[in-house]
Order: C-alpha cells, then structure tokens, then sequence
C-alpha cells in the first residue's frame, strides 16, 4: 500500500507504516527542525550522509533542507497550502494532527485551537479530490484527551465529517505499554475506510503476547539531593530507558551504567 506522511514530526508514522511493508511517497511537516530530521533518517542516499557529515553543523541544518536531498518524494512545509492537485496519488493518508488543543495537559481549546483544528486542512484537501482519485484509507491518531475535548463534540464533530467525505470509520484507543514499549502512552486511533470501495473491519485489535516485551529493571539510586528521589533512579544498561520527563530544569534524565575504557583500564560510570 502506498501513502503520505501529513504532520509528520521525525517520521514515526511513516517508521511503522514502512516496517509493515507500505510504501511513502511524500511528507508534510511546518518544523525545519523536524523536517531535517526526518530527511536525514528516512531519504538521503549515503553519498549524500557522507557528504552532509564533511559540513559543520549549521551549514548541515541549512543544506539537508533543499530539495535535492528529498530525492524525488513530494513534500509540503505547511499543510494550509496544499492543495488537492499537488497531492501523490496514494492508497492511505496517515496524520497525527497536532494534539497541543486537545491534550489535558493544555489549555483545551479543541476544535477552535489554532493547531488541533488543522485537521480540517486534512478534509478540505480530500473534499478537492475527485471521488475516484480520494484515498481508500484515513488512518488519524491522537491524544486520548481528544475522546473528552468539549464534552466529545470536537471528535463526534471529525467522525460526522468523516462521514460526510464518504469515509466509515472505526476507533480504538491502544496504550503502548501493552505493545512491547517500556512506556504508559495511551493515543486514540481512528480508521477511516472510504466505503464507495468496498468494505473492511479493522478494530478492535488485541495486544501483544509481550514475548519480545523488553523488561526496564532499577538496579541502584544516586544519593538525590532534591525531594524527589525518581530522578536519581539507575537503571539496567541492558533495557531501555524511561522515556525523559517533558518539564523543564534539567537533572531529569534517566540515569544509566556504562563502561568506559580509559588508558585500556575499564571501570563503571554513571
């Protein structure tokens, strides 16, 4: 199956949908940042990577983000001018629309937040295209605030125009930790199946039988000098580490054993 990448951040998304066997055929992302990243873990030829890695570090932030190092695939840097003809022609559109309105750890501004309503970009672009040419797949994934934002208006609001551009849909909420990931996480996801070509039921889906489940162990604990002693916490070198706490003030990092060889003697640091 092939399909685009629409608020693509670093290409999560696009890891998954390629790691299953599908095929990306272009990206949109607002973020320079996050779309130098993205073109340095997912595009450039190695040619081009051994040559980025000669420039220093500004001049390699600036020169990734010229087209050439796309290499052929179609890419816009703000969805709000993209317009239906300019858009591959693919089987799925995948978009994590920004979550900042609908999250409970913000100021919950939903549907009429200026990030979280550029979701109806997605819809506008798909109302342009002709009925033959709208993708067969919408797969949507947000914050499992989104369910609750303005009492559930705002995701019956996006199901209803779903509905209206032709699409069924279906909506499971998966929590990573019940996926192999060392991470409570939950995210809504939302499925969309255009029904003028056929039908097909997706969810629910179950979980993991976490047999290649990696275990995260605490091993020690730093003398903390703050009240909070997770901080200090050390864990095992041979798992993953929690993922790093999103307040700022710095000390917060996960905290684990290496070995380090000096002068060909090795020894344990923390």
């Amino acid at each position: 199956m092939t399909f685009i990448d629409l608020f693509a951040g670093v290409g999560g998304f696009r890891k998954g949908m390629e790691l299953a066997g599908h095929e990306c055929k272009g990206f949109c992302e607002w973020d320079k940042y996050a779309t130098a990243s993205y073109t340095s873990m997912h595009l450039i030829t190695e040619d081009q990577r051994q040559y980025l890695s000669t420039l220093d570090k500004k001049k390699r932030q600036k020169e990734i983000l010229r087209e050439e190092y796309r290499n052929g695939e179609w890419y816009s840097n703000d969805i709000r001018n993209v317009d239906a003809g300019s858009v591959p022609k693919v089987d799925c559109w995948c978009f994590g629309a920004p979550c900042q309105d609908f999250s409970v750890a913000g100021k919950r501004a939903g549907l009429e937040g200026d990030r979280s309503s550029l979701i109806r970009e997605v819809f506008r672009i798909i109302r342009e295209e002709r009925e033959e040419d709208r993708p067969e797949w919408l797969i949507y994934e947000n914050v499992k605030g989104m369910l609750s934002s303005n009492g559930g208006v705002d995701y019956l609001a996006i199901l209803m125009e779903m509905d209206e551009l032709g699409y069924d849909t279906e909506w499971q909420i998966f929590n990573s930790k019940n996926w192999g990931v060392p991470q409570n996480r939950e995210r809504v996801y939302t499925v969309g199946h255009f029904r003028a070509k056929g039908s097909r039921k997706i969810f629910p889906l179950g979980t993991t039988d976490r047999k290649d489940s990696i275990q995260v162990r605490q091993i020690g604990q730093i003398e903390a000098n703050r009240e909070n002693p997770n901080q200090y916490r050390v864990y095992d070198g041979g798992g993953v580490s929690p993922t790093l706490n999103c307040m700022g003030g710095g000390g917060r990092e996960p905290h684990i054993p290496v070995t380090i060889s000096r002068n060909g003697v090795r020894g344990g640091w923390k």
